[in-house]
């Protein structure tokens, strides 16, 4: 059996290969074994001061953030450990103590 690569975006081991492309199942991402060394594409995320952020690491809250759907509000100072990094509109994927998974923006954290 050939051993095929670890995924490029979550490092998964178990890719597997469907009609010329491989496929990760945890992460659903899919890439052409061809030209993947051509798509390495690293996502940036920088914190309010211009710090680069990296999953990981612990930030901290520099502003109340009302919790959408909710009367709860995220603390000036709470700190938070960074679960996942994505792209989009809210680019930090965390959990919060006594509210849950949150996705928040980075212009509002500070690197801790």
């Amino acid at each position: 059996m050939s051993q095929l690569p670890a995924c490029p975006q979550c490092a998964s081991i178990y890719t597997y290969e469907d009609q010329g492309q491989y496929i990760c199942p945890e992460c659903g991402h899919e890439w052409n074994p061809n030209t993947a060394a051509a798509e390495t594409e690293v996502l940036i995320v920088k914190d309010a001061h211009g710090t680069q952020l990296n999953e990981g690491d612990h930030v901290t809250l520099i502003k109340d953030l009302k919790v959408k759907g909710s009367s709860s509000v995220a603390k000036i100072g709470t700190k938070v450990k960074i679960n996942r990094l994505v792209d989009g509109d809210h680019n930090i994927d965390c959990r919060l103590e006594g509210i849950g998974a949150m996705m928040l923006k980075s212009e509002f954290v500070k690197k801790a």
